[in-house]
């Protein structure tokens, strides 16, 4: 019985995953770049995850743009190790996580991968609830001290590390330079800054060019909780409860919040959609977002905006005690099966490649746009080289020095929850207060007591 509704769950994830995709693609895609690996290739079934060859590899990833660097990863170690063999599998995020808990419920590990991503706002919480799926690589000789704090800090518990870090998640702050010369700004301008000049400054340039300086999905906290990561601020306790009501640090950041909507400067979208559309159309300033937007930002087909972007740090919270201009958004980390047969090559393949290689990440800056969390690959040429869409800056070097600069925070095993929640009680704020400049503490606390007892409702506490 168990195994017949284990195959049912995996048919479902499988089948919805070739509706979202299309089920295209080469089966069992390998280190070959000329072979592309999707859901097609069936990756959650056991015959294609084992490793009958002593000399190989299964992994696991979404999207082409993770499956590409993978494969260069595994291109540049088989280049060195002609032997082994790196089979690259694509499956969507939300069907690793559900694969992961399937099969950690079910106690067959043995039909996970040997290698599998994961979105770092999850990883917690998948370590947490299953970590009997996640091999220890403490004592593997991976040099976690080489990546940012704040980004290996994802994948640890109990002092122990369980993930090795892939995309830098970096928060940046990217201004059109055009529009703040109009206004007689430059980017140096809102270097270092605080929220409170920032919103000066940016009234100042809305008045000179209708341009609002920001832009966000609304009823989505990305924002709000950028701004509380980069003041060091968790909305969980040292224990992983939640810790919203009463937080006077969510309470400042959500006053940063509406003062930027109230002085319609922070400029809400329906949706993602609307969201890039405003980058690409010219009709914000800028963004502050994880570093992953840099693609998003030269995707435009106008050709004006080339070499009128430039990339600094976003806004501190003010006088907040322990506020910097530092924080991180997104981003994924690799973890390795605890069942993996092929233990030590994988080690030795992450210490060759995603913690070992400047020319490895060089290599996908230039052909995927991929920016590292790896710190030493700030000194590579390929990092240091000017971009001509940021005004012939070296954006790349710049980028990964940031991610250094992040405080680390608890960010709980609840974090889709508390995202939803907080999201909600934005949402009531705006529409229920007449004046965001002036929103009083028991406007504030009421959004946030509801905010917490939904989320401790949702999650059983």
């Amino acid at each position: 019985m168990k195994r017949s509704l284990i195959g049912l769950i995996l048919s479902a994830v499988m089948a919805v995953s070739l509706v979202g995709c299309g089920g295209s693609g080469d089966d069992g895609a390998t280190a070959d770049t000329s072979a592309q690996g999707t859901e097609s290739d069936n990756a959650g079934t056991s015959e294609n995850t084992s490793s009958d060859d002593a000399q190989s590899l299964t992994v696991w990833c979404w999207d082409s743009f993770n499956v590409d660097a993978m494969k260069k990863a595994a291109e540049i170690y088989t280049a060195d190790h002609p032997d082994v063999t790196i089979n690259v599998q694509e499956t969507v995020s939300s069907d690793i996580q559900t694969l992961v808990q399937t099969y950690a419920m079910s106690g067959e590990l043995d039909a996970l991968p040997d290698i599998f991503l994961m979105d770092d706002q999850v990883f917690a919480k998948y370590l947490q609830n299953y970590p009997d799926v996640f091999a220890d690589l403490t004592d593997s000789g991976i040099p976690f001290q080489d990546f940012a704090e704040s980004k290996v800090a994802n994948s640890v518990k109990d002092g122990k590390n369980y993930g090795v870090p892939y995309d830098s998640n970096t928060v940046i702050a990217c201004y059109r330079t055009d529009y703040l010369e109009q206004a007689g700004y430059s980017v140096e301008d809102l270097t270092d800054i605080t929220w409170d000049e920032f919103i000066a400054i940016g009234e100042d340039v809305l008045a000179k060019t209708g341009m609002p300086m920001l832009t966000n999905v609304q009823g989505e906290p990305d924002l709000l909780n950028m701004i509380l990561q980069s003041a060091g601020i968790s909305v969980f306790d040292e224990n992983g409860g939640v810790s919203l009501a009463d937080n006077e640090g969510l309470k400042e950041a959500m006053r940063v919040y509406l003062k930027l909507i109230n002085a319609k400067i922070l400029q809400e979208q329906t949706d993602w959609s609307g969201y890039q559309g405003s980058i690409n159309n010219g009709t914000v300033v800028g963004t502050i977002n994880g570093s992953w937007i840099c693609a998003t930002i030269m995707t435009t087909d106008q050709a004006q905006q080339e070499g009128n972007w430039a990339v600094t740090n976003m806004p501190k919270l003010n006088d907040y005690n322990g506020a910097t201009n530092y924080s991180a958004q997104g981003g994924s980390t690799w973890a390795v099966s605890s069942t993996c047969d092929n233990f030590d090559l994988a080690v030795d393949f992450f210490k060759t490649t995603w913690a070992g290689s400047t020319e490895f990440y060089d290599s996908i800056l230039k052909d995927l746009g991929a920016i590292a969390t790896y710190l030493p690959a700030a000194d590579s040429d390929a990092y240091n080289e000017p971009s001509a869409y940021f005004g012939g800056e070296a954006i790349y070097s710049k980028i990964v020095s940031y991610g250094s600069e992040i405080p680390k925070i608890n960010k709980g095993i609840y974090w889709k929850e508390e995202k939803e929640a907080l999201g909600t009680a934005l949402t009531s704020i705006v529409n229920s207060v007449p004046d965001l400049d002036n929103v009083t503490d028991e406007d504030l606390d009421r959004v946030i007591d509801e905010a917490q007892a939904t989320v401790e409702f949702n999650i059983g506490q």
